[in-house]
């Protein structure tokens, strides 16, 4: 209520005080907090070190949001070495609660080769996993992996379409450059079908696309 400023003026040294108290005791959310405000700098000195110290015990209780920011810190080498093999560990195991960004996250290191072989196949099961669940960074990606046919057969119109479905869920300048892209390479009846695909998505909440 202190971080978002809700019923009481906004405040982070007050907000971390009582995640601090929270996490102190064990909880899980509020380790995760206190370490997303070293790790941003909110209230507290920034410090990656202690960061990912609060992640990392919030992780081992298996809070998919401290295993996401955990796996970032270790992409990133914030406040550990960089260790790609060990960001994939804790993507996948937040992946596997289904958290979004952890499984567009783990679906990039699969695209990437980071941590893994790289396995295109791998890496669009995990962007469509999250693209489900409406996350517009993954929805671009799978377009992409449609239109250069890698993981799936390619296909310019479901390029399109989640293109399409991207840049309306926030990717808007990105997805709309590689959809008008992609559009180029389509005829009049291809770009249709692609926008009454979209449609239907959308309606279905993005599952089953």
């Amino acid at each position: 209520m202190y971080r978002k400023g809700k019923g009481v003026p906004q405040n982070d040294k007050t907000a971390v005080k009582w995640y601090r108290l929270a996490a102190k005791q064990g909880n899980a959310t509020a380790q995760n907090n206190l370490g997303w405000m070293y790790d941003e700098g909110k209230g507290v000195p920034q410090n990656d070190k202690t960061a990912v110290k609060w992640y990392k015990l919030a992780a081992e209780q298996g809070h998919a949001s401290a295993q996401n920011n955990l796996g970032l810190m270790y992409r990133k080498g914030k406040g550990v070495p960089q260790d790609y093999k060990t960001a994939v560990k804790w993507y996948k195991l937040a992946a596997e609660q289904g958290h979004a960004r952890a499984q567009y996250n783990l679906g990039w290191m699969y695209d990437e080769g980071e941590g893994v072989p790289q396995d295109y196949k791998t890496a669009v099961k995990w962007y469509k996993l999250a693209a489900e669940q409406g996350h517009a960074s993954a929805q671009s990606n799978l377009g992409a992996m449609y239109g250069d046919g890698q993981g799936v057969l390619q296909d310019y119109i479901r390029a399109h379409m989640w293109f399409n479905i991207a840049a309306s869920s926030g990717d808007s300048e990105n997805a709309s450059k590689n959809r008008d892209i992609v559009a180029k390479r389509m005829n009049s009846n291809q770009i249709e079908t692609a926008h009454k695909l979209a449609h239907k998505c959308v309606k279905k909440n993005y599952k089953g696309c």
